[in-house]
């Protein structure tokens, strides 16, 4: 052990005593010599890979890390995990399986850390479960962390403005309506996307890579780097000097960092950036893996109180490159800490406060961020409802609506597959609230998100003409009168699988309400004929999931939550023979 460690090594379970021998063995098959038998040892995981754009960028970063720990006395081990894109998964089956992915990381993660005892992570994510699940996964092990994510793809240029992802999808939608040609369209699929890196709005990514620095789990300004722009190699090599002072006993610990102080400020962020309604299943499930019960209900509290100062998409008008531009995240935390937003004693991966850390950094520039003084709104992006629809909250991003309140009869579908196939023909009409139920954690299983169904809907002119409904999800590119979440959901006999087409809902974003006109008598009589969805045929990861799942307004987690790690001691206290 380094002479002034102050914490227990774990790894040295592993390679100290003679029962260790053949541990020790294998080590050296690995071209490990004695040194670095000697070093604390670090797990490197990431999800690098060739699944999706947004993790290809991952593996030279995953390099540098090692080089920062190598530096810094201790020895990497380099693992890898799973990623499902959200994007080639979107429209079909294939997206039921996106949310369970982040409980199948952040388990990967466990099992690699505590079966090989490792002393330390540094964990790489790119796509939308990537992050959470990575960070769900350090704070379960508790041992020193330090958070990267990859970085967002930039910006394409289409007929001289600057285009992503989400203008693919909402393209479609006006193809159908004649007004696009599909000679445009594919002039467009083929330069919206145009380097490697996540999408590069404020989606899901983006909004959890800030969540990820506001935690402290990842370094000031790392998050908005390009995720092709060399700098972000000097970032992973601090990952591994900044991961190694934890583990000599100089950094704080995961858990340290996760309070219900940083989990306010992490909500804030997404609420000040008009960011995912993602975040508000994801927050809570990170506060879970800490023991703290932090649900939608107190994500809707921050919400409530933070106001919005950013101008970016979908809301809004900027990418992730115009934040990194204009300084990153520290510009929005100081700004936000000036006006009392945040709690400013909260720590960073380095041990700093984010006070202090921030102290350096440049105002708002007035056009991607904005002062407290000129915000768009004096409450956040998004916003939590509640009524005898969902009682237990719905989630729905306002940033861009230019009305927060839509009444009309509900056109009820069973699945996402019945309603697009009615939305292509643009057989519905204005004013309806379309609702897609049986989407939820446990009823689809695996969540799915809605990104097909409202693009198109958007695409085709109909944006905030009709509201949609479901206990499904969002992505973070969805604009638009869109509710998800709904909880409880309708295989848990929530309110939303009692409602007929026809029935009369209004939401209410300014109010926080979302109500169906249904007598409590008549939703009493339709309870008493409703009949669970059947899911005898649910087999493998599926099965599993929907046996465990919890609701999504406590975060969609399928754990007890605040996994402790009993410290094993080494056979014999002897040096390494």
């Amino acid at each position: 052990m380094p002479a002034g460690n102050k914490r227990p090594l774990h790894s040295r379970v592993t390679t100290v005593g003679l029962d260790r021998t053949p541990h020790r063995a294998f080590l050296r098959g690995m071209g490990l010599d004695d040194a670095a038998i000697a070093k604390p040892f670090i797990g490197v995981v990431s999800t690098a890979g060739e699944t999706t754009p947004c993790v290809m960028n991952l593996a030279p970063q995953v390099k540098a890390a090692k080089e920062g720990v190598s530096m810094a006395g201790g020895t990497p081990f380099e693992f890898s995990t799973i990623s499902v894109s959200d994007g080639l998964s979107m429209n079909h089956q294939g997206m039921k399986f996106s949310l369970i992915s982040r409980e199948v990381i952040a388990d990967s993660v466990e099992l690699v850390v505590r079966g090989h005892a490792y002393d330390g992570i540094i964990g790489f994510g790119g796509c939308d479960k990537n992050l959470p699940g990575i960070m769900m996964g350090m704070v379960r092990c508790n041992v020193p962390s330090v958070f990267i994510y990859g970085g967002s793809a930039l910006p394409g240029n289409w007929r001289g403005r600057d285009v992503s992802v989400l203008d693919a999808y909402e393209a479609v939608g006006a193809v159908m309506t004649n007004d696009m040609s599909l000679e445009e369209i594919e002039e467009l699929e083929r330069v919206c996307l145009p380097t490697t890196g996540a999408c590069a709005g404020q989606f899901t990514a983006n909004t959890m890579g800030m969540v990820s620095e506001v935690l402290g789990l990842a370094p000031l300004g790392s998050s908005m780097i390009p995720g092709i722009y060399e700098a972000r190699f000097d970032v992973a090599k601090q990952a591994g000097e900044i991961v190694m002072q934890g583990v000599l006993g100089n950094g704080p610990l995961p858990r340290d960092l996760i309070t219900r102080q940083s989990l306010e400020n992490a909500s804030a962020i997404v609420a000040a950036t008009g960011g995912s309604t993602n975040a508000g299943l994801h927050i809570p499930a990170i506060a879970h893996e800490a023991g703290i019960k932090f649900t939608l209900d107190d994500v809707a509290e921050v919400f409530d109180r933070t106001p919005l100062i950013a101008n970016l998409r979908p809301g809004g008008l900027y990418h992730a490159k115009d934040v990194y531009d204009v300084g990153g995240v520290p510009v929005l935390i100081k700004e936000m800490l000036k006006s009392g937003i945040l709690h400013g004693e909260c720590l960073t991966a380095d041990g700093r406060t984010i006070e202090d850390a921030t102290s350096d950094a440049p105002a708002p520039d007035g056009q991607v961020f904005f002062s407290r003084e000129d915000a768009v709104s004096e409450t956040g992006g998004v916003v939590v409802l509640k009524g005898n629809l969902c009682p237990d909250g719905a989630l729905l991003k306002v940033a861009g609506l230019k009305s927060f309140v839509h009444e009309g009869p509900a056109l009820v579908f069973e699945n996402e597959e019945s309603c697009m196939a009615v939305i292509r023909k643009g057989v519905y009409a204005e004013g309806s609230v379309i609702v897609i139920r049986n989407e939820g954690p446990k009823g689809g299983p695996g969540m799915r998100e809605m990104l097909g169904v409202t693009a198109i809907i958007y695409g085709q002119g109909m944006g905030e003409k009709v509201a949609l409904l479901t206990d499904g999800r969002f992505s973070g590119a969805t604009r638009g009168m869109c509710v998800g979440y709904a909880s409880p959901e309708a295989a848990s006999g929530g309110p939303i699988g009692l409602i007929q087409t026809g029935d009369i809902i209004k939401i209410d974003g300014a109010n926080r309400t979302i109500d169906v006109k249904v007598s409590d008598e008549e939703m009493i009589a339709r309870r008493k004929r409703w009949t669970p969805p059947d899911q005898s045929k649910l087999a493998g990861a599926q099965q599993k999931y929907a046996a465990t799942v919890g609701p999504a307004n406590l975060g969609a987690v399928t754990h007890a939550g605040n996994v402790q790690w009993d410290v094993e001691e080494p056979i014999d206290s002897g040096d390494i023979p």
